[in-house]
């Protein structure tokens, strides 16, 4: 990689792996991390605080704007507060999950959070060696000119294992079908303001189905430091 800072850019739909995959990349190249879906999360969080209500858009938008929102992007420990507020935990709770999409689709609240995101983004540029910024319209709406730009993506049936995994560490069907509200129902929700599901001209495709977590890293970090084949399909040498 070059000296000069990178921002490398990773989308995807829910339990693409691209989470996970971002922190491990951003740890072995030295960046920051940013996770975009936690300041949404956040702000879902921030508006049952504060009782605002989600059908009001506008006031929702005023909050995205004003919220006291800080990050910490070291990807061995990110953070997130809202004022004097540890809300990591409290953000990823099944009630905030459950509204997260009505804070994600008000288009004036995602303008207001863009304008946040290349803020952080810049600020690690200018401050280190760059950052890996996860979410689900970075590739092609917040920073389209990354020196990186990658899609995950994932067959239905692996994103719910692996969800499942996650929230009830199991993959019984039960759990598996409790996990679909939150993978299905929400992507098509979020797909309404942003395309998450195929990778936009030059950005760069992997299906993470069939490969392990560390498989997923060792394609992403081989598409940053030698790049990926013209069609896109870097993952297929590590597929079994």
């Amino acid at each position: 990689m070059s000296s000069d800072p990178v921002t490398i850019a990773i989308d995807g739909p829910s339990g693409s792996g691209k989470s996970s995959v971002s922190q491990v990349v951003a740890t072995e190249l030295g960046l920051a991390y940013l996770d975009t879906g936690a300041m949404y999360r956040a702000l879902a969080w921030w508006c049952a605080d504060q009782g605002i209500d989600l059908a009001d858009l506008d006031r929702v938008a005023g909050a995205a704007r004003d919220f006291p929102l800080r990050l910490g992007t070291d990807p061995r420990h990110p953070t997130v507060h809202v004022g004097r507020s540890d809300v990591g935990q409290a953000i990823r709770t099944t009630q905030v999950s459950a509204v997260v999409s009505q804070v994600a689709t008000n288009l004036a609240v995602r303008e207001a959070m863009r304008t946040r995101q290349r803020d952080l983004i810049a600020a690690a540029r200018e401050q280190g060696a760059g950052i890996v910024v996860e979410g689900r319209d970075i590739t092609t709406v917040v920073a389209p000119d990354a020196e990186h730009r990658i899609l995950l993506s994932a067959s239905e049936e692996a994103r719910l294992l692996r969800r499942s995994r996650e929230l009830f560490a199991t993959d019984h069907p039960d759990a598996v079908e409790a996990t679909r509200d939150h993978v299905v129902r929400r992507d098509r929700d979020d797909a309404t303001v942003s395309a998450f599901f195929e990778p936009a001209e030059g950005v760069v495709g992997i299906d993470t189905s069939d490969l392990t977590l560390s498989q997923a890293v060792e394609v992403v970090l081989r598409v940053v430091t030698v790049g990926a084949d013209s069609d896109h399909r870097a993952a297929d040498s590590t597929h079994p």
